[in-house]
């Protein structure tokens, strides 16, 4: 029978966090089933620091060794930058003694070669399947909640941080590693003072009545672990989470947005086996006709000042330094807003973030 199960990963603020990242089964309570070595149908952790993609591998990688077996494994997620990582990328890091187009170290290694090794010691199949985002699928759904509910938990200190082992050594390698919050029992499983079958003890949790419905909502609410911490008052306050920019998820090299990137249909599974297929090219995403139109905000007014700017700009990191570039020129909108002193012959020097339109 095959086992279907959904993975996401958050950043509240990207790069560097906090994050969170969640797998769910489609099956609900599957805990002890064949295929199925956790409790519960669900688990969440997350870090003060990180990156999305951090917490989109960290997912992928809990939900493999959770579900090893004979079983036939679909994982279901809406991040390209992971199935590229898990399918393809990571046979061309392999025989490039995991070095990346541009000679540098394959950022995330410790993750993705961690993944690499639980396909490969795999009995059943794994086949990875994208997922449109934030558009009604209720297991993409589900996990979005629980990563981003674990991430504004670890900025809240309700919840400590919850990271397999490589995705706390890819964290601590990377340059978002200061000032975080490492947990006592993390840093036992880092320096081997603990396994990690111990570090997960009392891990994982159960959808009970929060079990996804047919119609692709979700009906309740999850059951907490049982060893959690109390929630602030601070944590349970809900605030608007904005999306990053463009220029944010490329200060990685290895950045690939997930949003706004809907691959053709074509491109939508994933084998893990190593068989090279092209990147899916950037596409803009149609609204669903049941999703409500978004609120228009109110225009800011301008005036006319009589003065014009041409020239060319440099934006920073260039297209080219994404493994999504396919060779051509892409089309941004966005304000760069400055202030700066003007030289007598009208030339300016910019050096200041972009700020796209979505």
């Amino acid at each position: 029978m095959t086992i279907t199960v959904s993975t996401d990963g958050s950043a509240l603020g990207n790069p560097n966090g906090p994050m969170g990242w969640a797998w769910a089964d489609h099956e609900t309570n599957a805990g002890g089933r064949p295929g199925h070595e956790h409790p519960g149908d669900c688990d969440a952790g997350g870090a003060t620091n990180g990156t999305n993609q951090i917490g989109e591998l960290c997912a992928v990688l809990e939900a493999l060794r959770a579900h090893p077996g004979e079983e036939p494994l679909v994982i279901e997620t809406d991040s390209q930058y992971a199935i590229n990582c898990s399918t393809k990328w990571v046979h061309g890091w392999k025989r490039n003694g995991w070095k990346n187009s541009q000679k540098k170290p394959v950022k995330n290694a410790e993750l993705v070669r961690a993944i690499d090794a639980e396909i490969s010691r795999r009995a059943g199949s794994v086949k990875f399947v994208w997922v449109k985002g934030h558009a009604g699928n209720a297991g993409n759904e589900k996990v979005d909640e629980l990563a981003r509910t674990y991430a504004g938990d670890c900025r809240s200190k309700a919840r400590d941080g919850y990271l397999p082992k490589e995705g706390w050594q890819s964290l601590l390698g990377s340059p978002y590693s200061k000032g975080t919050d490492v947990p006592a029992d993390a840093r036992m499983l880092l320096d081997g003072s603990i396994t990690a079958e111990e570090y997960h003890l009392g891990r994982g949790e159960s959808s009970g009545d929060g079990a996804v419905g047919g119609n692709g909502t979700s009906t309740g609410s999850k059951t907490t672990k049982p060893a959690e911490k109390p929630k602030s008052a601070s944590a349970t306050t809900s605030k608007p989470i904005a999306k990053p920019s463009l220029a944010e998820l490329l200060r990685e090299p290895e950045g690939v947005p997930d949003y706004d990137a809907e691959p053709p249909a074509s491109a939508a599974t994933a084998s893990a086996a190593p068989t090279l297929q092209p990147e899916p090219a950037q596409e803009s995403k149609p609204e669903s006709a049941t999703t409500p139109p978004p609120s228009t905000p109110t225009p800011t007014a301008h005036r006319p000042s009589g003065l014009r700017a041409q020239g060319t700009v440099r934006i920073t990191p260039p297209p080219s330094s994404s493994p999504s570039f396919q060779g051509r020129p892409i089309t941004i909108t966005g304000t760069i807003t400055f202030t700066g002193t003007v030289a007598a012959d009208g030339t300016m020097e910019l050096d200041g973030d972009v700020f796209l339109g979505r």
